[in-house]
């Protein structure tokens, strides 16, 4: 703690200043005391101050000028001090106090206004310059730090005159000054500011905005000088700050707009300074620090006494009566470390925004990164996971910071190593979550789900397998749906560590998966036996035995398909076969496991072997003798042995006489003698029927069907079936045999005089009427026969006009083709010698 004393009273300046404020941006540091600037002399007085380099000028109440060098030391533990040395000291000769300085560094010259009078002295010795150039009539100046005259070798200066409501512009060079412009005011100016051709001024009443060179004006608000002391400062290019009512710091531009919402500061400001991105304020107690980026109070030094505060190149000078004061801003890195350690995330992030002008492009983007990476673990540590998400994701986190706060879900080989310094202050999830179950089970989901988000994105890139096995752990611990999700995709998965987890959490099933996906297909397929012999326990799936024979029929390891064969059968061999009837086709097609390999394999499987032999014979149509004979054999074989047991398997019959009988009619590649003598002595007529039409035997099969089983409408389709894709005349000859059937003399059963009129009625066109004539017996009245009479004299016309139109058609082409020739006759044909050669030789 310094201690200033006055005779009067002390005053007391602290060096490590309690705020009231969480954020410390600034610490107020002694510059040039008491002693060094007036001794023992008690009457003087701090006027102004003005700071150029490490250059400090003083001006004071007795019309002295003091010319100090700081230096700024940094010691080892980081803190600022700075020495003051007094380089001389100059008495103008007035006997009046020394109201303003300025610098005007490119000039060497400092500006120094007394007794109404800007005098140009010389910085380095404090000399009046020879010419003895300067201001006369002005109450109070300022530079235009955005000049408008383009002359390196001036600085434009504009002065409050004594003549009322008048500013005057000057140019000011090294020895001589030249007025360029005098303006006038509504109102009696106390204040001004400028940038370019733009004065911000306070009047009277209120501020304006005033371009002097083409004397427009915008008022801006009222204000009343009379109860306070206006402040009118330039914070940027053409952009003011302002002290407006209410206690508001005011942001305006020239254009008289503000595009920043105001600070809220003390209504007694006496001064104001920038030193971005905070605007500091003082008034007779305290200096303020207030953010430009989101307006909040971030600090409050406590400072009595003070009446001058002012900003030059970045310092921010403050002073007493008695002494000068720097306010050494902190590094905005340790400032923003300091929010974040409050979990004052959001303002963290304004000011990192908001450091951005200050710091060089690269280094800013990797500690923007690293606070980004920071707010997001604040936030994900108050389980404020969709804004962590976005934090970490902006910040590009290496996604491996996360997951190792969760023990054991980063893989044993995995060499990653956290961030240096730590990003965070936990250890673990237990130490964050402080053991509570719920907290850790939110945690755990929310890793889930963004590990799942970012895992196909370049966030993942080079840490694939560490993503992914941690994933793997998650879904397993949590019984989550995804894991077999996860296992059936692309993935990075480390078997290892991976089948262990697997293992631990009784996912069996998984670890098959797992297996598979490494092409240990041999160790998936034995996990998955025991599971379904019962031999490990894992409900994930139901229907396992399904899908492990699904898998064998995609499977391309013919030695695993052999070895699980019989287990599969043995299990349920009308599924069970599926590993051979649904393999895909090109391998069928290559034939890579030999079909009659397979049957021998099924002989103790009738069942699968016959779905095999279909599979083959009706889905594949391989034309291949033997399969369609052995495929005969066994439908015949397996009706017989049904016949044989009791006749609740009426419906199984039937379905096997079904495909029997169609399989016999639409195959022609099986041995039909050897299979007909399979049939003798057998109740299987119609079998034998088809057998015999097979053999063109029609009369055989023609009379089984009528006089054994005495189906007429079998006998009409055995007909129609054995002559498709025949002549006519071939039809006509099955058709006119059955009639014959019908009406054999050597048979009096007058029972099969109906279906021989139904067989002619219903069929008329396929017989010939005159030869139908002559078979029928002299007793059929004509009624009986009249549909068949019908539709042959119908079909007789009809026969006899087709055969009339195609004769003409003949006739007509041939008249064509005779025009054509008696033309081609009318034409001359013109030989040449070389034709003529040609057709000689």
């Amino acid at each position: 703690m310094l201690l200033c004393l006055m005779t009067a009273r002390p005053v007391v300046i602290t060096d490590h200043p309690e705020d009231t404020m969480s954020v410390k941006a600034f610490k107020l540091v002694s510059a040039v005391e008491r002693e060094m600037l007036m001794g023992d002399k008690n009457y003087i007085n701090i006027e102004c101050i003005e700071c150029c380099g490490k250059n400090l000028y003083i001006g004071t109440n007795d019309c002295f000028i003091y010319h100090f060098l700081l230096d700024e030391k940094i010691s080892t533990a980081g803190k600022v001090t700075f020495a003051a040395t007094k380089q001389l000291h100059k008495y103008l000769g007035l006997k009046k106090p020394v109201s303003e300085l300025k610098a005007a560094s490119a000039l060497t010259r400092l500006l120094v206004l007394c007794d109404n009078t800007i005098a140009l002295v010389n910085m380095m010795n404090l000399e009046p310059v020879p010419t003895g150039a300067r201001i006369k009539g002005a109450v109070t100046f300022t530079l235009n730090e955005n000049p408008v005259s383009g002359d390196p070798f001036c600085v434009e200066v504009c002065i409050i005159s004594v003549k009322r409501r008048t500013i005057q512009m000057f140019m000011v060079f090294e020895d001589r000054v030249q007025i360029v412009k005098e303006v006038f005011t509504p109102e009696q100016p106390c204040a001004v500011a400028v940038d370019g051709y733009y004065l911000c001024l306070a009047l009277t009443t209120q501020y304006i905005i005033l371009n002097y060179n083409t004397g427009v004006s915008q008022d801006l608000f009222p204000y009343c000088s009379d109860e306070k002391r206006p402040i009118v400062k330039r914070i940027g290019r053409q952009e003011f700050l302002l002290a407006g009512p209410g206690g508001l710091g005011m942001f305006a531009t020239v254009d008289g707009i503000s595009q920043r919402a105001p600070v809220h500061w003390s209504e007694n400001v006496i001064g104001a300074a920038l030193c971005f991105p905070y605007v500091v304020a003082l008034d007779d107690e305290f200096i303020t620090v207030h953010s430009m980026l989101d307006q909040q109070q971030k600090q409050t030094l406590p400072f009595k006494e003070g009446h001058i505060l002012q900003d030059f190149e970045g310092k921010v000078i403050v002073a007493t009566n008695k002494g000068v004061y720097i306010l050494v801003p902190l590094p905005l890195e340790k400032q923003i470390q300091d929010l974040l350690a409050s979990h004052r995330v959001e303002e963290a992030l304004v000011l990192a925004k908001g450091a951005r002008r200050n710091i060089p492009k690269e280094k800013f983007q990797v500690m923007y990164k690293r606070i980004l990476q920071q707010a997001g673990f604040i936030q994900f540590a108050q389980l404020q996971f969709l804004e962590a998400k976005e934090l970490f994701r902006s910040g590009q986190l290496d996604v491996r910071e996360l997951i190792s706060l969760y023990p054991f879900l980063l893989p044993t080989s995995s060499s990653f190593i956290r961030s240096h310094p730590p990003l965070h202050e936990y250890a673990d999830l237990n130490q964050l979550t402080q053991g509570d179950q719920e907290k850790m089970t939110k945690c755990k989901r929310f890793l889930m789900s963004y590990l799942n988000e970012v895992r196909s994105t370049e966030v993942a890139n080079g840490y694939k397998e560490d993503i992914d096995t941690a994933l793997l752990k998650l879904y397993a611990e949590a019984n989550h749906e995804s894991l077999l999700d996860l296992l059936v995709s692309e993935n990075f998965c480390l078997l290892t560590d991976s089948a262990a987890w697997l293992e631990k959490h009784k996912k069996y099933f998984a670890l098959g998966l797992l297996y598979h996906y490494n092409g240990q297909d041999a160790a998936a397929l034995q996990l998955w036996v025991k599971i379904v012999d019962g031999d490990i326990q894992d409900s994930t799936r139901s229907d396992l035995y399904e899908y492990i024979v699904d898998f064998l029929t995609f499977c391309s390891d013919q030695d695993l398909v052999w070895k699980y064969s019989q287990w599969v059968l043995q299990k349920n061999e009308e599924v069970g076969v599926q590993i051979f009837t649904k393999r895909p086709l090109e391998e069928q097609e290559k034939n890579n496991i030999n079909p009659d390999d397979i049957i021998s394999c099924l002989n103790k499987y009738p069942k699968a072997r016959v779905k095999y032999l279909e599979h083959l014979v009706l889905e594949r149509k391989i034309e291949k003798e033997k399969y369609h004979t052995h495929l005969a054999v066994l439908y015949l074989e397996a009706i017989l042995q049904l016949k044989s047991m009791s006749t609740d398997n009426c419906t199984e019959t039937t379905e096997l006489l079904f495909k029997l009988r169609s399989f016999l009619q639409k195959s022609d590649l099986y041995r039909i003698h050897f299979i007909l003598d399979k049939i003798q002595g057998t109740d299987l007529h119609m079998e034998s029927a088809i057998l015999y039409g097979k053999l063109e035997e029609h009369e055989k099969a023609l009379h089984i069907l009528v006089h054994k089983l005495k189906d007429f409408h079998a006998a009409e389709e055995y007909c129609t079936w054995n002559s498709e894709n025949r002549d006519v005349q071939y039809r006509q000859r099955l058709f006119h045999l059955l009639l014959s059937v019908y009406l054999d003399p050597g048979t009096s059963d007058c029972a099969l005089v109906m279906p021989a009129v139904d067989l002619l009625n219903n069929h008329a066109a396929q017989f010939d009427a005159a030869l139908v004539l002559q078979l029928v017996p002299d007793s059929w009245s004509v009624q009986l026969l009249s549909p068949f009479l019908a539709g042959a004299v119908r079909q007789s016309i009809h026969t006899k006009r087709m055969t009339q139109a195609a004769l003409g058609l003949a006739q007509a082409e041939n008249l064509i083709y005779k025009y054509e020739k008696v033309k081609q006759k009318g034409n001359p044909v013109l030989l040449s010698d070389k034709k003529l050669g040609n057709m000689m030789s």
